[in-house]
């Protein structure tokens, strides 16, 4: 594959592929809607696959072991599993010997804005990605028929999405701090209902923003019932991940429970130096809900440190009305001491010494602070290096502007046991990137970071299994039926990789940089990423669940 562009800034000649690829294009056609291929030796007979990938080592996303063979593709499906001769087709890819799989499924990312400014995708399409669900943490958008039609105009990986609680309950009732009532809860299962029928595939919450924190199990659980009537998932991220995380997972389980519907945790992670060491503990417990009946699955991104806006940082309370509400409690000075006590004591109860973990991903009001520590900065003001002064410096940035932060704050000790759990999924919890900022490099490395390092490197998975957990896994829990597999008849998302040199190459330092040994993308049948370079095809496409009504 060519290094030129791995080696350099991720989005040099991205946007102009070479003529040769934009013939591919052409010839394997714009047509992603899918259609039920002949039976291989009926197509054999009759014509020429449109595409055989041929020399293979074929991981199926079952967990079974590989196998040599070749994958042909005709009308944007999988028509054909064979071993012996290649079969013929219009076009051939040599895999060389290398794995083909069914293209990566990251079943939690934020792309609702950022996929349609970039609708190639090319951090994700360079990934092995082929499909992303969006709408988590509570945050979907407004109106999901006409977010599904812009998917559909033209994306370059498949998108699902959830219908997000704060969505939900802010048109309904704003940013306030109060309990729903009777009749804005039905106004909400109506949102639900409307998002379901749109073809959201679930409903999510997240329970630690504006203004789900404000709501009570009993809301929550209200709403995920007009989605469990369409057979949709409720996934979370739930509300403590920290010191009351085994409450928090508790009212996630109760919530499936009342509702008999799959429950989703988003991005399991043990946060704060006094919950290092819980991890076994945590898988227990989810585990031991599985063993009662309840069908419990977990996501995670392979690495310490994790990705918010700073306002978390702020007590709950304070963000009663929204942030314009809590700007006008940080210029009043003594509510302002109040604040800064309190995130004070709430970073000692986690065993924080100071804010130097909390690291400046994009902060629009002054782009010089991107990639500089909470403690550097207050250091920067001439500040004493204190919990009290860093606090203060966190205030002041937020009365001008939010900012997109990264937290160094997990174990990786807990990182390595979560990922043993089998009903474990990769995901990003990502966006589409196009160059800006210093963001979490997990929107580029995720997939790759965990074949090459936790595969290859350190044997913590078989080859086999994490493929599964990216594939065919995520492909039944969120119902994606024709996904997930390589299988005679299923949609052709198919990703080929070098499982000797994948790698992930970004870093916190140096985020934008595509992954290392992703050889091949082929989205809904046609070519996407080819030799590291984009086509600048989008034969992506919406993808609904089960309670979709035209």
């Amino acid at each position: 594959m060519s290094d030129s562009l791995l080696h350099g800034s991720a989005y040099d000649g991205a946007m102009n592929p070479r003529p040769l690829l934009a013939a591919v294009a052409a010839v394997l056609g714009a047509c992603a809607t899918p259609v039920t291929a002949p039976p291989p030796a009926q197509a054999a007979a009759d014509r020429a696959f449109d595409l055989v990938i041929t020399h293979a080592r074929i991981l199926d996303g079952t967990g079974n072991p590989w196998f040599r063979g070749h994958v042909a593709i005709q009308g944007g499906r999988i028509a054909a599993i064979t071993r012996g001769a290649p079969p013929q087709a219009l076009r051939a890819i040599n895999a060389r010997d290398h794995i083909v799989a069914p293209g990566f499924i990251d079943v939690h990312t934020h792309v609702e804005q950022s996929i349609q400014d970039r609708p190639t995708a090319d951090n994700y399409a360079h990934g092995g990605v082929t499909t992303v669900i969006t709408g988590n943490c509570g945050g979907s958008d407004n109106d999901l028929a006409v977010f599904f039609k812009k998917i559909d105009a033209g994306t370059s990986i498949n998108v699902a999405s959830l219908i997000g609680h704060n969505t939900v309950r802010r048109q309904v009732m704003g940013m306030v701090n109060r309990p729903a009532q009777a009749d804005e809860i039905e106004r909400m299962k109506a949102l639900v209902q409307q998002g379901m029928q749109a073809g959201a595939v679930g409903f999510s919450s997240g329970l630690i923003y504006l203004p789900g924190m404000f709501s009570s199990t009993d809301e929550i659980s209200a709403l995920a019932g007009v989605a469990a009537a369409h057979q949709g998932v409720y996934a979370t991220h739930m509300r403590d991940e920290s010191n009351r995380i085994t409450q928090a997972i508790d009212e996630t389980l109760d919530i499936g429970r009342r509702n008999r519907m799959p429950v989703q945790i988003s991005h399991i992670k043990l946060s704060g130096n006094a919950n290092w060491g819980r991890a076994a503990d945590i898988v227990q417990r989810i585990e031991a809900a599985r063993a009662s009946g309840l069908e419990v699955a977990v996501d995670q991104y392979p690495y310490t440190a994790s990705s918010t806006q700073l306002s978390v940082l702020l007590p709950d309370d304070v963000l009663d009305g929204g942030l314009p509400e809590a700007r006008k409690k940080i210029a009043d000075a003594s509510t302002r001491a109040t604040i800064v006590a309190r995130m004070v004591a709430n970073a000692k109860l986690r065993q924080r010494p100071s804010f130097a973990y909390a690291v400046v991903a994009s902060y629009a009001a002054d782009s010089s602070l991107n990639g500089k520590s909470i403690a550097a900065i207050n250091l920067q003001r001439g500040r004493a290096p204190t919990l009290e002064q860093e606090a203060s410096t966190i205030l002041e940035l937020l009365a001008v502007g939010n900012a997109q932060m990264v937290f160094h704050g997990m174990d990786e000790a807990d990182v390595r046991q979560f990922m043993r759990y089998p009903y474990n999924m990769v995901a990003s919890d990502g966006s589409v990137q196009s160059g800006l900022g210093m963001p979490h490099p997990r929107s580029y490395g995720t997939h790759a970071r965990v074949l090459g390092r936790y595969v290859r490197e350190e044997k913590l998975l078989s080859l086999e299994e994490a493929v599964r957990r990216m594939t065919s896994l995520p492909a039944q829990h969120f119902q994606l039926k024709d996904r997930g597999l390589l299988k005679e008849g299923l949609a052709a998302d198919i990703v080929i990789f070098d499982d000797k040199t994948v790698a992930d190459r970004a870093t916190f330092s140096d985020p934008h940089q595509f992954a290392a040994g992703i050889e091949g993308v082929i989205v809904n049948g046609q070519v996407v990423v080819e030799g590291g370079r984009h086509s600048g095809a989008k034969p992506g496409r919406a993808l609904r669940g089960e309670g979709y009504r035209p």
